[in-house]
């Protein structure tokens, strides 16, 4: 090529960076939002207090198998005798049938904590639907539906619980439709209070404008600003859903081939544990049904003073 070639030839012009596109900026934003968030929830000291102990427990939960065994809820191979105290080989006695209390303890957390999950994350869908529904149809659809919530929330909930477990089948699925269908009113009743709140902003007018449908509103732009509250809401009932599994299981009408730390303390009544004395039968299971809700309730407080700064909770 010669000089002339050279001189003539045009000059490339440098790449313009491409634009970030619309989902990167989202994830972006979603990855600011949650560090935000963490940084809050640092600030609350009792919210990471629950927050530990829940990880721990979860993590006993599911390596249960291996910290004591797959066969420890075997009443033909018991390695102990009925009703022994706290020893070097029993840390926490045994039951009546010389199964290890301390295995027994560690297994229930399982069943314990995914009934209150589940149940929880059940109460909290059919309280958040209800809740958008009757906040965003007015006239008597909404009437309707409120008057309902309102039936079930004057209702003891125990009491449609236990209703609810004793006509149908005893299992673990029974005890988590029993507590969802019945402690769902009070997530409605706040839910529907925030969806009110958000229909009444300018955007949202501007979204029926411009064509915008019932489910467009709803699912897009009164969904994503209830969630938080929904958040809040559903750290705070997990810990009465596990205390309402408890119970339910204690009166013997939850699934009884499976362990649970209500099933436990049912079992040592039924066992004569609390007229003989034995502590070790007794106080683990409540102990443990104690420092769950205790936790869930310690992050329940700090997710929703973080979520709503105005409560300006630093503890």
């Amino acid at each position: 090529m010669t000089t002339t070639d050279t001189e003539t030839a045009p000059a490339k012009e440098p790449k313009t960076p491409k634009a970030p596109s619309a989902r990167s900026l989202a994830r972006a934003r979603k990855r600011q939002s949650l560090a935000r968030f963490w940084r809050s929830y640092r600030a609350h000291r009792s919210g990471l207090w629950g927050l530990g102990l829940l990880i721990l427990i979860a993590l006993i939960a599911i390596l249960a198998p291996v910290l004591v065994g797959a066969d420890s809820q075997s009443v033909t191979d018991a390695p102990g005798g009925p009703l022994e105290g706290p020893s070097g080989e029993f840390p926490l006695g045994t039951d009546q049938f010389g199964r290890s209390v301390l295995a027994l303890l560690v297994y229930g957390a399982r069943v314990s904590l995914t009934v209150g999950l589940l149940a929880a994350f059940l109460c909290v869908a059919i309280g958040t639907v209800i809740g958008i529904v009757a906040g965003h149809f007015r006239g008597w659809f909404s009437t309707v539906l409120m008057r309902i919530t309102d039936w079930f929330l004057v209702m003891p909930t125990l009491v449609l619980a236990i209703a609810l477990a004793t006509v149908m089948d005893r299992s673990m699925w029974t005890v988590i439709i029993a507590i969802g269908v019945t402690t769902w009113p009070t997530t409605a009743r706040l839910v529907r209070a925030q969806t009110l709140s958000v229909e009444a902003r300018p955007y949202i007018e501007r979204a029926r404008a411009l064509g915008g449908s019932h489910s467009h509103v709803m699912t897009r732009h009164v969904l994503p600003n209830v969630m938080p509250l929904v958040l809040a809401q559903t750290t705070m009932i997990i810990s009465s859903a596990i205390l309402t599994e408890a119970t339910l299981a204690f009166l013997g009408l939850s699934d009884p081939t499976v362990t649970s730390w209500g099933g436990m303390l049912q079992d040592a009544r039924e066992a004569g544990a609390v007229s003989a004395g034995d502590w070790w039968y007794l106080a683990p299971p409540g102990i443990a049904i104690a420092i769950v809700a205790l936790s869930f309730t310690l992050c329940g407080r700090a997710v929703e003073s973080v979520l709503n700064p105005k409560l300006g909770v630093r503890s």
